[in-house]
C-alpha cells in the first residue's frame, strides 16, 4: 500500500497495512494518497497537498492534481509522523532546465525557466548544508537561487530572468503520505521526506 513498501521485508509491509485497517474501525476499507505539501497550519492541524497522481510508481511522481486538497492530521497524535514543512516547489527537472512551482495567488501550477550554473550531486538531507536552514539563498537583483532538491538529493544553482524572486517558491514541500476513509481527515498520516525506511 505504501510507495516505499519494496523496501520493506513483505511481514512488515502486511503489518502496515493491517495497522491501517485496523485503525479505520470495522466496515470497509479506506484509501492512501501522496503529494507535495503547499502549506502547512500547525495551529489548526491542516495540511494543504498537490497530489501525486502516479504515486504508485515511485520512480515517476507527478505533482499535478488541482485544485490542492486539504486535509486535517490524524486525530491521534501518535498516528502523527514529523510535522511537514511546506514550499511551492513541486518539480525540478534540471537537465531540462524547468521547474514547476505552485502559485498560490492564481491556484494553478506555473512552470519556469532557469539556467542551470551549478549543480552539486550526493547531498543527503542530513547534510549541514542543507539542515541549517540556509536554503533556498537568493541573490536578490541578480536573481540566481540557490535550492535543495530532495528528489535528486541535490543543491542546485540556478538563475531566473524576469521578475521577482520568492523564497517560498523555492522551497521543497515536504512529502506526505496519508490513510482515510473520509476526505479531509486522515486516521494516519507519514512524512516521507522525513521517515527514513529501512
Amino acid at each position: 500500500m505504501w510507495r516505499n513498501e519494496r523496501r520493506f521485508p513483505a511481514i512488515q509491509v502486511g503489518a502496515l497495512v493491517g495497522a491501517a485497517l485496523l485503525l479505520s474501525g470495522c466496515g470497509g476499507f479506506g484509501r492512501v494518497e501522496q503529494g507535495r505539501v503547499v502549506a502547512w497550519d500547525a495551529r489548526e492541524g491542516v495540511v494543504t497537498l498537490i497530489l501525486d497522481s502516479n504515486f504508485r510508481d515511485p520512480e515517476r511522481p507527478k505533482y499535478d492534481v488541482l485544485p490542492p486538497v486539504t486535509v486535517r492530521v490524524p486525530k491521534d497524535a501518535s498516528q502523527m509522523g514529523p510535522a511537514p514543512v511546506s514550499g511551492r516547489l513541486v518539480e525540478l527537472d534540471v537537465a531540462a532546465s524547468r521547474a514547476v512551482v505552485y502559485d498560490a495567488a492564481g491556484h494553478r501550477l506555473k512552470t519556469v525557466s532557469f539556467t542551470l550554473i551549478e549543480k552539486v550531486d550526493n547531498v543527503p538531507p542530513e547534510d549541514t548544508r542543507v539542515t541549517r536552514g540556509r536554503l533556498p539563498a537568493i541573490e536578490h537583483g541578480k536573481n540566481i537561487i540557490r535550492l535543495y532538491w530532495d528528489k535528486g538529493q541535490q543543491i542546485v544553482t540556478i538563475f531566473v530572468a524576469g521578475g521577482a524572486v520568492s523564497a517560498d517558491d523555492w522551497r521543497t514541500g515536504d512529502e506526505v503520505r496519508y490513510y482515510f476513509k473520509h476526505p479531509g481527515q486522515a486516521l494516519r498520516m507519514m512524512n516521507v521526506t522525513r521517515t527514513k525506511l529501512l
